[in-house]
């Protein structure tokens, strides 16, 4: 499975917003993958940021 498919299944298992850190640890993935994995997402329009530093899906 790609990394912004685990991000965002990642994302809808907590049910809140997530910084990048735990959405590593609750995925079991590196941080810099994750990272990446946000930022193609937030372009694709796939998750969004309620607030600084937190994200959680559309």
């Amino acid at each position: 499975m790609e990394t912004t498919e685990l991000v965002i299944q990642a994302l809808k298992q907590a049910g809140k917003p997530l910084k990048g850190a735990e959405i590593a640890q609750l995925g079991g993935l590196d941080k810099k993958e994750v990272d990446k994995a946000i930022k193609k997402l937030k372009l694709e329009g796939r998750i969004h940021s309620p607030k600084n530093c937190y994200y959680e899906p559309k």
